[in-house]
């Protein structure tokens, strides 16, 4: 069997530790270290992580292709085509890739990453079929968080047809703009809405949508987005708690710089109380995800607070002499599980 070269380091050293408490005999070691080999390159994550920079590039292309007038310029004197014609080709050529990811899932399973970056593909393209719609019906309406909200519906449509997180991820973002949007529309440009900025929306946000997965988890139909939903849920909540620790409840940046940090100290507790909650409920219903989250999040509100309270105050060579030492200590403390130095003595 081969195995990722750190897990193999991993069973060496444990295999040699049994050996040495006399769990195990010379002989069995050396026949279940014959068991295993190290693989000599991570091929797979290395197709994965060739396929994301090279749709990540695509999209940059795009942009950059978007901003710049020159070619836009070039490109109208090319051609004149209408915004309903340019949606329908974008609409066909995605129905022909979604078709072709569809049936690659059923002959080629095997292929995962260029599975998805097709799908990915024909995402885009839905995005500007949609979007060339709304610019052919729109008529220059200012509503247009209604064209998101019809996103979220044929991703969802799509998403539950090809049994694609991929594309469930894109529901999930879509949702997102739209709040953002929608909750906009309806303040009419207010940087308020019912009292809150945008940062403590997407608190009320992430909560809900969390809420929405666990019952998710409970529809046959839904179970294979539930933890998808899941991690995005957290991921809104837990962002949009860590902003608003930083800038509290300001409509905008010239407010919060007229106060002082240490008056937002309220916001960061809440935050932190939130991620001991996810920590607390992550150990007692042994749940990974909740547990990881509140950790990360809890390291990093410190850490930010850190930065907000002693960065102007302290000299910065006793900064980064507590920095450094706090590091090193997790660092150190991280190191002692990983070994599991704990069995060892």
């Amino acid at each position: 069997m081969k195995i990722d070269q750190e897990k193999s380091e991993f069973l060496d050293e444990m295999l040699e530790h049994w050996q040495e408490e006399h769990l195990l005999t010379r002989d069995q070691v050396r026949k279940l270290k014959a068991s295993y080999e190290a693989k000599s390159f991570d091929w797979r994550r290395l197709a994965q992580y060739s396929f994301w920079i090279a749709m990540a590039c695509g999209v940059i292309s795009l942009g950059a292709l978007l901003i710049d007038n020159q070619i836009l310029d070039y490109l109208k004197k090319l051609y004149d085509t209408p915004d309903g014609i340019i949606s329908l080709l974008s609409a066909v050529a995605a129905g022909v890739l979604y078709w072709l990811s569809f049936k690659r899932k059923k002959t080629l399973p095997q292929q995962v990453f260029s599975n998805d970056a097709i799908i990915f593909t024909a995402v885009m393209l839905t995005a500007n079929a949609i979007a060339y719609l709304g610019k052919s019906i729109g008529h220059g309406g200012s509503h247009f968080s209604l064209l998101i909200l019809f996103s979220v519906l044929v991703y969802g449509i799509l998403a539950f047809v090809f049994q694609s997180r991929l594309i469930w991820v894109f529901v999930l973002i879509s949702l997102g703009a739209w709040f953002g949007t929608e909750t906009g529309y309806l303040s009419r440009g207010n940087l308020y809405f019912l009292g809150m900025n945008y940062p403590l929306r997407f608190v009320l946000f992430g909560l809900a949508l969390t809420g929405i997965s666990l019952l998710l988890r409970k529809i046959k139909a839904f179970q294979f987005f539930y933890f998808t939903t899941y991690i995005s849920g957290m991921m809104y909540l837990f962002v949009s708690l860590w902003l608003i620790s930083v800038f509290g409840n300001f409509g905008t940046l010239d407010q919060w710089y007229g106060i002082k940090q240490i008056s937002l100290f309220y916001w960061a507790l809440i935050s932190a109380a939130a991620c001991v909650i996810s920590i607390i409920a992550g150990l007692k219903f042994r749940d990974e995800v909740a547990r990881e989250f509140g950790i990360t999040f809890l390291f990093i509100n410190l850490y930010t607070r850190y930065f907000e309270y002693f960065w102007d105050t302290w000299h910065k060579a006793l900064f980064f002499c507590v920095l450094a030492a706090s590091f090193w200590f997790i660092g150190r403390r991280a190191e002692k599980i990983w070994n599991i130095e704990f069995l060892k003595k």
